[in-house]
């Protein structure tokens, strides 16, 4: 599949802000630094379409990029970056803006096809199996993605990926796809998935 064009389109900070819904959006969401704008640009084949931060917790509003791609059942959809969860040093008044909004996207949004959750491959915390918990209660079974796995050994590769699909309590059958934005492993595993999603 090719990426024809990718734009970003606006930062809201209000639900307001949203686009009409003209468009059937995908959003990506997880942990403050699991790389979710790292991972963007890899799936788009940009190198700084969203802006990557080493502070982590500094994606404050839901972004919106507008892809165009050649496969008929994906030829144009928003890709959505969420701001990301559970930084200890972003403020808690800051947190508490990001909440009403993270949930009045995820719970309001007609257009939202589906939701990417991305965990990192080493590390499970708590907030992401209750994010995932929360997904799922309000309707939604997100694609979960464990990123960051060029940083696995070969020989630990297996064992820690197991580890993790067990520690976010997936069922066997469940996918959980090892993503790295360095080398692009995992992203025609990703696409496949969310193609597969727009079949639906």
């Amino acid at each position: 599949m090719k990426i024809v064009t990718a734009e970003f389109i606006r930062s809201c900070v209000d639900p307001e802000q949203f686009p009409p819904g003209d468009l059937r959006e995908i959003a990506v969401v997880g942990r403050s630094n699991v790389g979710k704008s790292s991972l963007i640009n890899s799936l788009l084949n940009r190198r700084d379409l969203a802006k990557v931060s080493r502070t982590p917790g500094k994606t404050r509003a839901v972004n919106l990029f507008r892809v165009s791609t050649s496969d008929q059942n994906l030829a144009q959809f928003y890709l959505v970056d969420l701001p990301g969860y559970g930084f200890a040093k972003v403020s808690r008044s800051i947190r508490a803006e990001w909440a009403p909004l993270l949930e009045a996207y995820l719970t309001d949004r007609s257009p939202l096809l589906g939701v990417v959750l991305l965990v990192e491959s080493r590390v499970v915390t708590d907030q992401d199996r209750q994010t995932l918990a929360w997904l799922r209660s309000i309707g939604h079974n997100p694609l979960v993605v464990a990123t960051k796995a060029d940083k696995l050994k070969p020989s630990e590769r297996v064992r820690t990926l197991r580890q993790t699909h067990l520690d976010l309590g997936l069922i066997e059958g469940e996918m959980l796809i090892p993503y790295s934005a360095v080398t692009g492993d995992g992203r025609e595993r990703v696409w496949g998935a969310l193609r597969d999603l727009a079949k639906i």
